[in-house]
């Protein structure tokens, strides 16, 4: 145990208006994002063709997307631990960089293990860039809005989904060598090295590791913006007492109120990643095995993408008017539901419709997720907390796959759509029975916030 000093950081941020730099972070961010999300579904895409040239079965698809989910959980939990020792921002650029290289990577594989192995280590990559980047939003923005930024982030980030679904459907088909360049465009995400230089460190961060100078600089650069826009800025809340807290570490785990929401958002993304991998992944595979044509398969659920983005915006409209907890339990029940009678037809339009609503609620229930996750932790547990639970979910799907695989070839088509549904359903039940709510302290640092005199002098 050990008492630390304070800069206030987090009731001087609470306390700023939205200004030009919290524009720019976002848009930094979103462009991670994209390229992050562009990543997704880029082996799903090119399975069935990558089958064809060389002769792999379903289970091969299979392996490969499993060992991927592992690869996930590493870069989720070693991320963790970066962005704590090293940075926020540094491990941002770091593991963004990553991925973009390995995409880079997977352009020249030669056989389907050697392009799982270029899939391992890229998919350490994204899992790892959306830890940190999850902690860096809610550590930079006020806590009233940061949950609707974090969710406009994934508005023009998850773009890169429908974007890439769409090129892939129109390059993949060109020649037997064409889906190649799936994994180029990919590999473009190297681009962020020109935004992150405008970027600050987080001040929470710097001032959790006892370097009060230099999150005194940052928050002074971050409010003299604020001042230049909004004019003078109201006093910020004098810090309550802060007793002994736990050292950063594993150790935090005999840390009640650091295992308790460790538990709760581990369920939370593993029901979240098999739910929603089981679908994106596997979709474009089973619609071919089923007999639909590999150029119709990947039209189809390139259409359903385009629902992604606009379940971002529906989040980014809700996450801060209503409680968090209850928008991630109706946005779980609904997929459940339109996943289930995706599975159930096969009329294309129908196909399209529920797919649509599945990539529209899935991906606002994400962005609900990113702004919930990080709110139940302290600075000192937050990295490390939120790079377990999400690591955890992530190698949950290890399994996902091959669970599946053996559905689909033990049972059928439709029992996997049903083992999905039921694992949304699970997580949605445990949320609404064991959830925290976090709306009430939102509200209560907003209103502390407004309340106080405006500063008379320029930070």
């Amino acid at each position: 145990m050990q008492h630390i000093r304070t800069t206030n950081a987090a009731n001087r941020l609470d306390r700023l208006p939205i200004t030009k730099f919290h524009k720019r972070t976002i848009l930094a961010v979103a462009f991670a994002y994209f390229f992050e999300f562009a990543d997704i579904n880029t082996f799903a895409i090119t399975a069935p063709v990558v089958r064809e040239q060389w002769g792999a079965d379903v289970d091969h698809v299979a392996y490969v997307t499993s060992l991927s989910f592992v690869g996930m959980f590493v870069g989720a939990v070693v991320a963790g631990g970066l962005a704590d020792r090293l940075g926020r921002k540094r491990t941002l650029t770091v593991t963004t960089l990553w991925f973009t290289v390995w995409s880079f990577a997977c352009v020249f594989a030669w056989d389907i293990w050697s392009l799982g192995l270029f899939r391992v280590l890229t998919s350490a990559g994204p899992s790892a860039m959306t830890v940190v980047a999850v902690v860096y939003i809610s550590e930079l923005f006020p806590s009233a809005k940061r949950g609707k930024f974090q969710a406009y982030a994934i508005v023009i980030g998850i773009c890169g989904t429908p974007v890439t679904n769409l090129i892939a459907s129109a390059v993949v088909p060109m020649n037997d060598w064409s889906w190649r360049l799936v994994y180029l465009w990919g590999s473009l995400g190297a681009l962020f090295l020109f935004l992150v230089r405008r970027l600050e460190e987080s001040p929470l961060w710097l001032e959790s590791r006892g370097r009060h100078e230099e999150a005194e600089a940052t928050l002074a650069r971050v409010e003299a913006h604020a001042v230049a826009e909004h004019g003078p800025l109201p006093e910020p809340q004098q810090p309550e007492p802060r007793g002994p807290v736990v050292k950063p570490g594993l150790g935090m785990l005999k840390d009640k109120k650091f295992l308790y929401p460790t538990i709760l958002l581990s369920v939370l993304w593993i029901t979240q990643t098999i739910g929603f991998f089981g679908y994106s992944s596997w979709a474009p595979t089973l619609l071919a095995a089923e007999g639909v044509s590999v150029e119709d398969s990947i039209f189809y659920v390139a259409l359903t993408t385009v629902g992604a983005p606009l379940g971002s915006f529906l989040a980014a409209m809700v996450t801060d008017r209503f409680e968090r907890k209850w928008c991630l339990v109706v946005f779980g029940l609904v997929i459940a539901a339109s996943g289930l009678l995706y599975g159930l037809t096969f009329t294309p339009v129908l196909i399209v419709v529920f797919g649509f609503l599945v990539n529209l609620f899935e991906r606002g229930y994400t962005a609900l997720a990113y702004a919930y996750a990080p709110e139940l932790y302290g600075t000192e547990g937050r990295s490390l907390g939120t790079s377990i639970a999400y690591g955890l979910g992530r190698l949950s799907n290890a399994a996902g796959p091959l669970m599946i695989a053996g559905v689909y070839n033990g049972v059928g088509y439709q029992a996997v759509f049903m083992v999905i549904a039921g694992t949304w359903t699970l997580g949605a039940l445990v949320l609404a029975v064991f959830g925290p709510a976090t709306r009430r302290r939102r509200l209560a640092a907003e209103a502390a916030a407004q309340a106080r005199p405006r500063a008379v002098t320029t930070p």
